[in-house]
């Protein structure tokens, strides 16, 4: 089979010949319909992500062995499985669970394998699906799509599912006020995730006029481009002076968790998500004067993975596919995403 593969950081992925795997016991086979290019996988290309003070946080140094694999957003079609599996067959529809635990943890005994001490996720920790198949341990990390479209659904597996886990996080409800910083996959996936579930004014911050105007027309009540005014102020004045309930932050930045922080109200939450790095200086006595909350949020739970894919079947969300690409254009594809020419989700065919 085709696979591409990254042999080295910063080097171009390579496309090598490998040998098809063979599930075996729990195992399953799945040929890859669609895989989609997330940002997570620009910082395994790169290596590493930025840490404070310059500090480079390499993914050598949590585990990640190269060559390997990249691609955790894979939809595709059962093509062999091994003698164990009992409810799953040859010729069905599925998209992957990739975050995969160690099954032992805290975490993973209480469903969380996305926050295992541990991890084996695909396309990260083990082989993933930038390639015609990938071998699936077990098919309970699987979930049918019959009569969804793989493109449509694979993203699902990360950017919806880091979104829809972050909405729950940041507990918006309904007549509360909403911030989502970065109209990107996952801002945009957001938003629907949003107006879904929460019925909360939303309003999305960015520096792309053409990502907001998407933002606007999937759902924002109030978009706001950040290279023209000041976020703080526009947040403020649609507050009555308050601030926002709730600020969900989809770059993560130094720039922009300072901001995050000014346009909270009292009580408010801050759910951080993005993996661009820094860091930030925090004013430790308006920490319990205003009763922040700063959360982390990391992908999702398996069951949240299949809350999702059943609000995509009711046609409640919908991934914006940006571009389309070959298995042989993948270093075109995440050059483009690094580059920012991308809006919403690529997607690889293998």
């Amino acid at each position: 089979m085709k696979a591409a593969r990254i042999v080295k950081p910063k080097e171009p992925l390579q496309i090598e010949d490998l040998p098809v795997p063979r599930p075996r016991g729990k195992q399953v086979l799945v040929r890859v319909l669609a895989s989609g290019v997330c940002h997570s996988d620009l910082h395994l290309w790169e290596g590493g992500y930025a840490g404070p003070r310059d500090m480079f946080m390499r993914v050598e140094d949590r585990g990640v062995r190269f060559p390997l694999t990249p691609g955790h957003e894979v939809a595709g079609i059962v093509e062999e499985v091994g003698d164990e599996v009992v409810n799953t067959g040859k010729g069905e529809k599925v998209l992957v669970y990739p975050w995969i635990g160690d099954g032992a943890c805290p975490a993973c005994t209480v469903g969380e394998e996305n926050l295992c001490d541990r991890p084996r996720s695909l396309g990260i920790f083990q082989d993933g699906g930038y390639a015609e198949y990938i071998l699936v341990p077990s098919e309970r990390y699987l979930i049918k799509i019959d009569g969804q479209e793989p493109e449509q659904v694979a993203s699902l597996a990360c950017s919806g599912l880091t979104a829809y886990t972050a909405l729950k996080n940041s507990s918006i409800r309904a007549q509360e006020f909403l911030v989502i910083v970065g109209a990107g996959g996952l801002g945009l996936i957001g938003v629907q995730i949003a107006r879904a579930i929460a019925g909360s004014t939303i309003a999305v911050i960015d520096l792309d006029d053409k990502r907001l105007e998407e933002a606007r027309r999937l759902g924002a009540d109030h978009i706001i481009n950040s290279s023209r005014s000041d976020p703080v102020k526009e947040v403020k004045d649609l507050t009555n002076g308050l601030g926002a309930d709730a600020v969900i932050d989809f770059v993560n930045s130094s720039k922009t968790v300072a901001k995050d922080l000014d346009m909270l109200r009292k009580r408010g939450r801050l759910v951080l998500v993005g993996l661009f790095g820094g860091s930030t200086e925090l004013n430790l006595a308006l920490m319990p004067l205003r009763a922040y909350r700063i959360i982390g949020s990391y992908t999702g739970k398996y069951a949240d993975l299949v809350e999702l894919v059943a609000l995509a079947r009711r046609g409640m969300i919908r991934s914006v596919i940006g571009k389309r690409f070959r298995l042989e254009e993948v270093n075109d594809a995440l050059t483009q995403l690094k580059e920012g020419k991308i809006m919403g989700r690529a997607v690889l065919n293998p």
